[in-house]
């Protein structure tokens, strides 16, 4: 017996434990430079803008700026945080070429876009919709209507397919932008712009007039929006679960939720709360 416990003793001695395994890809990275590079999209309330003082805010930023609070934890170090603005075009091949470590924003996870990077759990679950001028109701009517849209996102995908299936003519209008998209409707040059319905909220909201829009209540997409990282990088990607996990079972999402949505609506989605408890994975 005596023997056993000595040999447990002198094996347990040379494997080292978690907190000592040395930091691997992003980790290590981040480490060294003593930075991280978190890119976001500029026109996207309440999930990530730019504030009246030009300082990156929203949804979406909370919860990177306590992944990066997790980050520090465990590398045991302070990090200074670039933010990097990014484009729709452009986001993906950001994370690919190390020009940002990670995605904060308003990104539906796909599996085709998971053969080029990988995804957190899931922060927020949201849907297509139109938004058009107040009194411009073209439900059942869109035959002829200008539909802005931006390029290379999900929710072209699904426009596309929408108008196929029902074999309604439209004209597709592209813009760079959800800031350029409702500049487009205020100025009469697209009759809708469709995208993420809780985008459109948060751009009628940020007008000078949110009374000169009205967004559909229908949806015609399902959109599940997580943060991005570089592909192949199990070590960082299970860093910023274990936060979001964490903010699931302390229903700190919640608290999230309602300090950037609530004033869109009191109730909170079911779907919303369905997702936290689902994401409340043990340690």
């Amino acid at each position: 017996m005596k023997r056993i416990i000595t040999a447990i003793l002198f094996f347990s001695f040379f494997i080292p434990s978690l907190s000592a395994q040395e930091l691997t890809g992003t980790l290590q990275q981040i480490k060294t430079s003593g930075k991280i590079k978190v890119g976001y999209r500029q026109f996207y309330p309440p999930l990530s803008f730019l504030d009246e003082n030009g300082v990156p805010a929203g949804y979406s930023i909370d919860i990177c700026e306590e992944i990066i609070s997790g980050i520090q934890k465990k590398i045991g170090q302070t990090i200074d945080i670039e933010y990097i603005p990014v484009t729709s075009e452009g986001r993906f091949s950001a994370l690919v070429d190390k020009k940002i470590d990670i995605l904060c924003g308003a990104t539906t996870k796909t599996l085709s876009r998971s053969e080029i990077v990988d995804f957190t759990q899931i922060i927020f679950v949201t849907g297509a919709s139109f938004m058009t001028r107040a009194g411009n109701d073209i439900r059942g009517n869109f035959a002829g209507k200008k539909i802005g849209v931006i390029k290379d996102t999900t929710t072209e995908i699904e426009l596309k397919k929408l108008f196929e299936e029902t074999k309604i003519d439209t004209k597709t209008v592209f813009v760079r932008s959800t800031l350029e998209g409702r500049k487009a409707l205020e100025k009469g040059k697209i009759d809708a712009f469709a995208a993420d319905q809780v985008v459109l909220i948060g751009l009628a909201l940020n007008s000078d007039d949110p009374g000169k829009f009205s967004i559909l209540p229908d949806l015609f997409s399902y959109d599940p929006l997580a943060l991005a990282v570089r592909r192949n990088d199990a070590d960082f990607r299970l860093a910023a679960d274990r936060v979001i996990s964490g903010l699931c079972r302390s229903e700190q999402m919640l608290t999230l939720y309602d300090k950037w949505f609530s004033e869109f609506s009191s109730i909170r989605p079911k779907s919303f709360e369905m997702l936290v408890e689902l994401n409340s994975l043990p340690e």
